[in-house]
């Protein structure tokens, strides 16, 4: 498990290392974050959908696990402020911009261990997975702080690039349309580097100083994202009989760390984007748990 985990979190260490103690600072990665949200990653998004035809049936247990997960978290994020005891103690603004901490998740991490564990078959199973999960994820994320906020939630959903090319995507391969040869050697070569800095950029935005915020709101976000997320992929696993390689993906699924871009989102609307950016950095931190936690699940499946 070590092995599997050690080179996607030194990139997350050297990003943050290059970040603090050299001249490529902040100002630099806040670049390379855009590089990558805006053009590297959807083409890898992309790429790995179109890579194979998706077999509909053969994904359709995938996909109900996968939303369904999504639901759960979704459900145990959106309900903390009704919880007896708790609710009291979550400030309204916080918890619509921590929310999202409790049910997004990191993709470049998800895509770089699938592929490792389950070659491309499984990079494909994950990039279904982002796929239709991507859209459900980031009306749930926008839809309290543009409700707070006065955003439009159309507008905010149609920006996203990730939303277009995972829709793209599935439209392509469920026709049966694949990238022309001569192509698919740049978009590998994109797909690559677009791991890479991707996991360098969440090392570079860690930041652990706002965490003094609303504490029982921080433990409650990720807890959900850390132990009951896993335990709930688990159980659906179990329940609908996923295939191996489908069970490990949806495992790993559950147990990653939260979306690195939550706090650009945050920020960008207007909302504490400091306060996320801790809950981003304990969740990567959080993942070195986790992920171990979700990979010995699997070998009990």
């Amino acid at each position: 498990m070590f092995s599997l985990l050690l080179p996607d979190f030194t990139l997350i260490l050297l990003g943050f290392l290059v970040c603090r103690y050299t001249t490529l600072g902040r100002p630099v990665w806040v670049a390379v974050e855009q590089l990558v949200y805006f053009l590297l990653f959807p083409v890898l998004l992309f790429q790995s959908i179109t890579r194979f035809s998706l077999d509909v049936s053969a994904a359709s247990q995938l996909i109900a696990a996968g939303l369904a997960l999504g639901v759960v978290g979704i459900g145990m994020a959106w309900g903390l402020p009704h919880l007896p005891g708790l609710g009291r103690h979550l400030e309204v603004r916080s918890h619509a911009a921590a929310a999202q901490v409790a049910f997004r998740f990191n993709s470049f991490i998800g895509l770089a261990l699938a592929e490792r564990l389950a070659g491309p078959q499984g990079l494909q199973w994950v990039s279904v997975l982002i796929g239709v999960c991507v859209p459900l994820f980031n009306v749930a994320a926008v839809w309290p702080m543009a409700r707070h906020g006065g955003h439009g939630l159309l507008r905010e959903l149609v920006r996203n690039p990730l939303i277009v090319a995972t829709a793209s995507g599935l439209v392509a391969s469920l026709s049966g349309w694949h990238l022309p040869a001569w192509i698919e050697p740049a978009a590998t070569r994109i797909g690559a580097a677009a791991l890479a800095l991707g996991l360098m950029s969440a090392g570079a935005g860690m930041q652990l100083g706002s965490l003094s915020q609303a504490r029982a709101l921080a433990a409650s976000v990720l807890a959900i994202r850390h132990l009951l997320l896993p335990l709930a992929a688990f159980a659906l696993a179990v329940t609908l009989q996923l295939p191996h390689i489908q069970a490990t993906v949806l495992l790993i699924f559950s147990a990653l760390p939260t979306a690195s871009s939550a706090y650009v989102l945050a920020a960008r609307m207007g909302y504490p984007g400091g306060y996320v950016a801790a809950l981003v950095t304990l969740s990567t931190l959080l993942g070195l748990l986790s992920l171990p936690l979700a990979l010995e699940l699997v070998r009990r499946l």
